[in-house]
């Protein structure tokens, strides 16, 4: 059996220790391909057809209103199958508290019976928040490992904390 990598990340404008910067690959990437380089795995990004805005005020704005209306965002495609994969690293930016809506949405499609689930965060400052509560309540049947939570501003610089995780 082989490990997947599934990834939600945005790039644009995001904040770092206090200011707003504009960035061509988010911080989620960063450190999605980091821990592909380091376990083999296949990547596979989670996009919405809808993409969050790239001013990073507004993008907070829709995230919170997803999530208040507990949204379930139409995403642009999804892997064939889960079925060859034993492992699924999963990877998102903590949006107020938790994941952002399409990676919830992404979680309900599949059926991750058998499957271990490690999810990694990139954060400010709030940790992993409840999310891995909210990954063991839509996938009952995995086993959903502890996960990491990686401050943004060292997404590029976490390969070591990677290693020592997997």
């Amino acid at each position: 059996m082989s490990k997947l990598i599934v990834y939600f990340s945005r790039a644009d404008e995001n904040y770092f220790s206090g200011a707003l910067r504009t960035v061509a690959v988010g911080n989620t990437e960063i450190v999605a391909k980091t821990l592909a380089e380091l376990t083999g795995a296949d990547l596979f990004k989670i996009e919405p057809i809808t993409p969050y805005s790239k001013n990073y005020n507004e993008c907070i704005s829709q995230a919170q209103d997803d999530q208040k209306r507990d949204a379930r965002p139409e995403l642009k495609n999804y892997p064939d199958s889960l079925d060859e994969y034993d492992t699924i690293y999963l990877g998102y930016p903590n949006y107020w508290g938790t994941m952002p809506m399409p990676v919830f949405t992404f979680l309900e499609h599949f059926d991750f019976a058998n499957k271990t689930i490690k999810p990694f965060c990139t954060h400010e400052g709030s940790g992993m928040g409840h999310s891995e509560g909210d990954i063991k309540r839509i996938c009952p049947n995995a086993k959903v490992e502890k996960g990491l939570a990686i401050h943004g501003g060292s997404a590029s610089k976490a390969k070591d904390k990677l290693k020592e995780w997997i």
